[in-house]
C-alpha cells in the first residue's frame, strides 16, 4: 500500500531557503502540489533570519490565490510575540479569501526570540493559553468581552470572521506542550529538526494525554516537519539537507539526526518509519530543487497516480 494511501501529505512552499526564491516556483509548487494531490502548502514564520524568509502569511495569501482546493497554513508561529487580535484578523482573512482553507500553527518558542518584539519572556505559557482562547472567541463572536490576567477586550468584533472557525496545530517536543497540545489543540506537529527516534518517543505522550483529555485519538492530526532532498545519487541528497542545516540552523550535525534523504526508495522507507512511529500527516519540506522534488515526493508516496 502506497504512503498516500494511510496518511495525509502535506508539501512546504518555497519561502526559506540559503538562496533566493523566485516568484514563479512558489506558483509553480503550489499549483504542483495541488494537482497531485497533497492535503496542504505550509511555511514556517521567521521574521528575523539567517536566511531569505518571506513572511508567513503574505505567501500563504499568495498562494491561496492561485490555487483552489489545497490547504494553506503557518507552522508554527510563535505567537507569544504577536498581539492575539491581530492574529485572528489575519487567519481570519486567509481564511475568507481562502474559501475556509486556513490553518494556523502555533507555539512557545524559544527565549532568544522574544527580545526583538519588545516582549517579555516572562508568563510565556499564560500569553499563550490566553492568545488561544482569545483568537477562538473572535472568531466565534461578534460581541467579544474576554477578561484575562495579561489580555483583556470589551464588546469588540473582529473585522472578519472566517468562514468556519481555522484549526489551531500545536508543535513542540517539551512534554508539557505535547499535554498541553492534547487539551487545547486541532492537531499537533514535531519539529523538523528532530529525528524519527524523538518523534516516536513523543507520540505515545500525546495519546496518553489525549485520552485522558477525552479526545478522539484515531482523529487527531499528529505530523511531523520533514527536511529532505531525494536524489538519485544518495551523496548528493545528503549535501544538500548538510548544507540547509549549516545555513539554516548553524548545525550540520543535524543533517543525520533530523533530516530525511538519499535515493527515491531510501527515502520512501524513512518516510514508512515515521507513518509507523505514529504520524496520520507529514509536511514534506524540501530544502532545494523545489520544483523536482514535488514530483519525486509524489512519485514515492503513491500521489498523483
Amino acid at each position: 500500500m502506497a504512503l498516500a494511501d494511510s496518511i495525509a501529505l502535506g508539501m512546504s512552499l518555497p519561502h526559506r531557503s540559503p538562496d533566493p526564491v523566485p516568484e514563479a516556483m512558489v506558483r509553480q509548487v503550489a499549483q504542483r502540489a495541488e494537482a497531485l494531490g497533497f492535503a496542504d502548502l505550509w511555511v514556517t514564520n521567521n521574521t528575523l533570519d539567517v536566511i531569505e524568509c518571506f513572511d508567513s502569511f503574505t505567501v500563504l495569501t499568495w498562494a491561496a490565490a492561485v490555487t483552489t482546493r489545497i490547504g494553506v497554513g503557518v507552522s508554527v508561529l510563535v505567537l507569544p510575540v504577536y498581539h492575539p487580535v491581530q492574529v485572528a484578523h489575519v487567519v481570519a482573512t486567509l481564511d475568507r479569501l481562502s474559501g475556509g482553507r486556513a490553518i494556523l500553527g502555533v507555539g512557545i518558542g524559544p527565549p532568544q526570540k522574544y527580545p526583538a518584539f519588545d516582549v517579555p519572556d516572562e508568563r510565556k505559557v499564560r500569553r499563550f493559553t490566553e492568545s488561544i482562547a482569545l483568537i477562538r472567541a473572535m472568531w466565534a463572536g461578534d460581541d467579544v468581552t474576554f477578561e484575562g490576567q495579561i489580555y483583556a477586550q470589551h464588546g469588540v468584533k473582529l473585522g472578519v470572521r472566517p468562514t468556519s472557525p481555522p484549526p489551531i496545530w500545536f508543535g513542540s517536543f517539551h512534554p508539557d506542550a505535547i499535554r498541553r497540545a492534547a487539551r487545547l489543540a486541532d492537531g499537533w506537529m514535531g519539529a523538523g529538526g528532530s529525528g524519527t527516534g524523538a518523534f516516536a518517543a513523543a507520540v505515545p505522550v500525546l495519546r496518553e494525554a489525549l485520552e485522558a483529555a477525552g479526545r478522539d485519538v484515531d482523529t487527531f492530526p499528529i505530523s511531523k516537519r520533514v527536511f529532505l532532498s531525494v536524489h538519485d545519487d544518495g551523496a548528493v541528497a545528503r549535501a544538500e539537507v548538510e548544507r540547509w542545516f549549516a545555513t539554516a540552523y548553524g548545525n550540520a550535525a543535524l543533517t543525520g539526526e533530523g533530516g530525511v534523504f538519499g535515493t527515491p526508495d531510501e527515502v520512501g522507507e524513512q518516510l514508512d518509519a515515521l507513518a509507523a512511529a505514529g504520524a496520520n500527516h507529514l509536511l514534506l519540506n524540501p530544502v532545494t530543487r523545489y520544483d523536482e522534488q514535488v514530483d519525486a515526493l509524489a512519485a514515492i508516496t503513491g500521489l498523483g497516480r
